[in-house]
């Protein structure tokens, strides 16, 4: 590929810098990090060519980009390639463990997209590419369905006077003509367009790409046509919300959101979308419930696409060479978090928090509203939570304090915004109780005051020792699980698809439909905070080292009125209950009462 003289200097302007900084950027910003990462990709091409021989691969593309440059350009910013660049190199230089396919196989790919260069330039050429799992992968253009039973092998693409094959020594593949087109054993890459044609968003519907899926590549698994119908449904109604909606977010997608990598669909209201800073303008995305969720989810993830271009260009965050990073609460996550990871959630879950503000207004009636009330309500708690424990953080640059200053100040008028008493409750509930089920899994007090407290709970002291109050450790806990699953159950009664009427069967189907939630959690989300206190004990009786239950029970004891001393513990310290209570049901062989064992907590320490 013939190498440029020298590749512009990038830089972001303050007004571009300005726009990101609010969490903005329009078609403009795009447009500059754009540019910055086309120079990206040739600089991680040229490393990879310095580091190996990319052989005829090397001269096809560089025939192609003389051919057809703008050909070239595109394959390169498609972000299957980016993602494909960065794997290859850190399989090189063994920044990431050795793992199928073989090393070869990967540099292979290089092949691939010399041959859809070459193909879309119309040149003659014959180049062999890697074969995954019977698939033969020419990026952007489509895959050819192979009979092999070989996981990991190669093929030839040949082309002359504007006819193309994919070959095997048994097997040949004829590449139709158009490339979009269908035929035996080739699966053409979908485009969709959507929305009127001064406004219309074009992307790939990536099903056969390897590299379409973050971090880890995957073989193709090409849609059914029904299937893939449903997907340009969705998206032409997600489009038109936010065309409607958030119509600057809307422009700005048009020019950086390139392709999606369609997964199937989760749990209602538990959709999965990934980014990757690797691979600008692609998002891999379960099949959503519905329009409005797809939306959120395309600007959730267009969030992340314009950080991660951000900082390509310039960092947020200091380097430090110094002991392990701290973790921290990330309301959005079950695990703790790096600062860097907790600063793309923040800037991400900023967008999602501007879509229901502003959803809130035209939502279809009066149930979405109420829905978009409490999504407002509670992403804003959220984002203000997480602000507050980094926006002072010693690493950040001069630009990443004022990107993080810019995001707490908005954040704040949006806390001032008035929500209905109904939504802003639940919304509240919920931020207290996923912040609380988090302590419970993650911090530790120190065992020493643990085994202090267990003395002086047996000796009858009036109140633990001070030394429990101490600053609690933290230790990630891997089996951490849905912690949000209050939530859900408050999105299903809000949207309407759980029954409102109540009988004593009602929580427990309601539970049932979300992974993670108990009973009286499904109590809680309907408000009878008696029935929830009831099921919590019950159930602590069964299992005490389920950590959300004992701040589901400081939730359902403080919405009683009952209890208060144990309420506070159970609300803001649980993780001092479970550790107690564990200690004393081992030392004893008897498990206490949780309420009275809280309450005796939440009390004032015993004099020394």
């Amino acid at each position: 590929m013939s190498a440029e003289p020298s590749l512009p200097h990038h830089r972001l302007l303050p007004a571009p810098l300005a726009e990101l900084a609010r969490g903005e950027g329009g078609p403009g910003t795009v447009d500059l990090l754009l540019a910055a990462e086309r120079s990206r990709r040739l600089l991680l091409l040229r490393m990879l060519d310095d580091a190996t021989d990319l052989g005829p691969a090397w001269d096809l593309l560089s025939a192609a980009q003389r051919s057809a440059p703008a050909v070239v350009d595109e394959l390169l910013l498609y972000p299957q390639t980016g993602m494909w660049l960065a794997t290859a190199l850190r399989r090189l230089h063994g920044t990431i463990p050795p793992d199928e396919p073989p090393l070869s196989h990967v540099l292979g790919h290089i092949g691939a997209l010399a041959a859809a260069a070459a193909l879309r330039a119309e040149l003659d050429f014959t180049i062999d590419v890697p074969v995954r799992h019977g698939r033969a992968t020419l990026p952007t253009l489509g895959c050819a369905l192979l009979p092999v039973t070989a996981p990991w092998t190669t093929a030839t693409v040949r082309a002359t006077a504007g006819e193309a094959v994919v070959e095997t020594p048994r097997h040949t593949v004829a590449l139709p003509r158009p490339l979009d087109a269908a035929g035996p054993g080739w699966h053409p890459l979908r485009r969709l367009a959507v929305g009127p044609p001064e406004r219309r968003l074009e992307l790939a519907l990536d099903d056969v790409d390897p590299y379409r899926t973050y971090p880890q590549p995957t073989e193709a698994r090409p849609l059914p046509e029904e299937a893939a119908a449903q997907w340009r449904q969705v998206l032409e109604e997600a489009w038109a919300v936010l065309l409607r909606e958030q119509p600057g977010t809307a422009e700005a997608m048009r020019r950086g959101v390139l392709s999606l990598s369609p997964t199937p669909a989760r749990e209602r209201f538990r959709p999965r979308s990934v980014t990757s800073g690797d691979a600008f303008g692609g998002i891999q995305v379960s099949e959503p419930d519905d329009a409005v969720q797809f939306a959120v989810t395309l600007v959730h993830e267009f969030q992340h696409t314009k950080l991660g271009g951000l900082l390509h260009l310039t960092p947020l965050l200091a380097r430090t060479t110094g002991p392990a990073a701290p973790l921290w609460y990330a309301p959005w996550r079950d695990d703790p978090r790096p600062i860097e990871g907790l600063l793309q959630g923040i800037y991400a879950f900023m967008g999602i928090t501007g879509f229901w503000r502003e959803h809130r207004e035209t939502a279809a009636d009066r149930r979405a509203a109420k829905v978009a009330h409490f999504e407002f309500a509670l992403w804003r708690e959220h984002v203000a939570r997480a602000l507050e424990q980094v926006h002072r953080h010693p690493r950040l640059t001069p630009l990443g304090a004022t990107l993080l200053r810019t995001l707490r100040d908005r954040c704040a008028l949006w806390l001032a915004e008035p929500v209905p008493d109904e939504p802003l409750s639940l919304a509240r509930r919920c931020a207290d109780d996923h912040m609380a089920r988090w302590r419970a899994h993650h911090l530790r007090p120190a065992a020493p005051a643990v085994d202090e407290a267990v003395r002086a709970w047996r000796a009858g002291a009036s109140g633990p020792p001070a030394s429990l109050a101490a600053e609690p450790e933290m230790v990630p806990d891997p089996s951490a699980r849905w912690l949000d699953s209050l939530a859900l159950l408050v999105r299903h009664r809000l949207s309407g698809t759980d029954d409102d009427r109540r009988s004593p069967e009602d929580p427990e189907k309601a539970a049932a439909r979300v992974t993670g939630a108990l009973a009286g959690d499904a109590m809680l989300a309907a408000g009878d905070a008696g029935a929830a206190r009831h099921a919590y004990v019950t159930h602590l009786a069964v299992e005490p080292s389920r950590a959300g239950t004992w701040a589901g029970l400081g939730r359902a004891l403080a919405l009683t009125g009952g209890h208060p001393a144990a309420a506070g513990i159970l609300c803001h310290h649980p993780e001092r209950a479970r550790a107690v209570h564990e200690a004393v049901s081992r030392t004893t062989g008897s498990a206490p009462d949780p309420i009275r064992l809280a309450t005796w907590l939440g009390s004032s320490p015993a004099p020394a």
